[in-house]
């Protein structure tokens, strides 16, 4: 993975925070969205967009854009760098392609060991019935 291409194409914008704060939220833009166009990305290959797009479906809109965005400290640059690892950390799962499980045989110990622990719930079941005349 491209580290630095892929943070060529991103775009921060800083906007006002919401919420309390007072004076400071009111005056200071330390809240930093973070947009991320896939469709028109130079950095992935088009079976890596497919793979990001279909990985990502949920997080994405329409047009194929990521936006994300932090406004969890007081200072822009620490936002920046929060939002910044969140993107790599959602782009690396994005691209991860997960290993095939290969079907195997359960043992014939552990058909054995079931079939006994049933045997043996039965048993215990049975005990507590009334006994008979």
């Amino acid at each position: 993975m491209k580290i630095q291409a892929i943070l060529s194409e991103v775009k921060y914008k800083a906007v006002r925070s919401s919420g309390a704060g007072g004076q400071n939220v009111n005056k200071v833009s330390s809240k930093v969205v973070l947009t991320f166009d896939l469709s028109n990305s130079q950095a992935f290959s088009e079976e890596e967009k497919l793979l990001l797009e279909t990985n990502l479906q949920n997080r994405l809109t329409a047009d194929l854009v990521l936006i994300l965005n932090c406004d969890e400290d007081r200072s822009q640059l620490k936002n920046k760098e929060i939002v910044t690892k969140r993107f790599l950390d959602i782009i690396k799962k994005g691209l991860h392609v997960p290993k095939e499980r290969k079907p195997t045989k359960i043992p014939k110990s552990v058909i054995r060991k079931r079939i006994k622990d049933k045997k043996n719930v039965s048993e215990v079941k049975k005990n507590r019935r009334k006994p008979e005349l």
